[in-house]
């Protein structure tokens, strides 16, 4: 005789909600930890984010056109070239 027996039926209809409960977390899990993450970067301060960081001239406060390199815009980095207050820096010839 068989001393283990494979159960096809449940012990009472309690036993089947906990299973199908637990089945049901299993299937969603990933999915409530892409929600429970929304919420915890949603609670940080909004200026904590990259996105939102723009590159700015360190003598000017110009945030366009800036040679990340130097952190100078355009115009500032070209007057400087021009006046040789750069080292290393020459206009292009050819």
């Amino acid at each position: 005789p068989c001393t283990r027996q494979a159960r096809s039926y449940y012990v009472d209809w309690r036993m089947l909600r906990d299973v199908k409960r637990r089945k049901m977390a299993y299937e969603y899990a990933d999915e409530r930890l892409r929600i429970m993450a929304d919420k915890e970067i949603a609670d940080l301060p909004r200026d904590s984010c990259p996105v939102r960081i723009r590159n700015r001239c360190v003598l000017t406060s110009r945030p366009r056109g800036v040679k990340r390199r130097w952190r100078l815009s355009r115009i500032v980095f070209r007057h400087f070239a021009d006046h040789a207050q750069m080292s290393g820096v020459q206009r292009a010839m050819w």
